[in-house]
């Protein structure tokens, strides 16, 4: 496997390549994320890739990354548009299991995370509290919560909504959704998303 070394002299398409490699074939420990426009770059729809910084900034604060990267998109950082600021592709409907990982990479735009929202229909466990980042987080559970959607808040009251694209989803389908939820100019509604996985 690279070092880390090795692979921050790579050129940019081969670091990419091998950040990749590391992902599919290792658990992710120790690491920091970040979605800034430096490391990820814009995707062609102007829609951030949240990617793995090999080591910190001098000046970033440790923290503890996902034990997996989650098959997250988000919208640039910019004033929100549309009903979801991106999309993300749980493995699982245990809800408990699938948040830590998740909040590790958002704790990244939103800092220190208090609280989520979630349809209770759409998960089979889900728990009143979870402890992410150090801390504990309230899972708020709401019949009336948007469909397949999930809210997360941080302490400053920072929020993103998010498109949860159902865990057994299609690939091609989960994809298309992922990149559709995540453009920036992008108003569609949940329903609209979710169509883009039963194409």
């Amino acid at each position: 496997m690279n070092s880390p070394t090795a692979v921050a002299s790579l050129p940019e398409r081969q670091r990419r390549l091998a950040i990749s490699s590391v992902l599919r074939h290792t658990t992710v420990q120790g690491c920091v994320v970040d979605d800034s426009q430096h490391l990820a770059g814009l995707g062609q729809d102007r829609s951030v890739a949240m990617t793995l910084q090999l080591s910190p900034p001098a000046e970033a604060p440790q923290r503890s990354g996902p034990e997996h990267t989650p098959r997250l998109r988000l919208k640039p950082k910019a004033p929100r548009s549309g009903h979801v600021d991106g999309a993300w592709w749980p493995r699982t409907d245990d809800l408990s299991a699938e948040l830590p990982d998740l909040l590790a990479v958002l704790s990244v735009r939103l800092g220190p995370v208090d609280r989520v929202l979630f349809n209770v229909d759409e998960w089979s466990k889900p728990s009143r509290k979870i402890v992410a980042g150090g801390r504990a987080v309230r899972l708020d559970g709401y019949q009336r919560q948007p469909v397949r959607t999930l809210e997360v808040i941080g302490l400053n009251r920072t929020r993103i909504a998010l498109l949860v694209i159902p865990p057994n989803s299609e690939p091609d389908g989960a994809h298309d959704a992922l990149m559709a939820a995540a453009t920036a100019s992008d108003a569609s509604t949940v329903a609209a998303l979710l169509a883009h996985i039963d194409r």
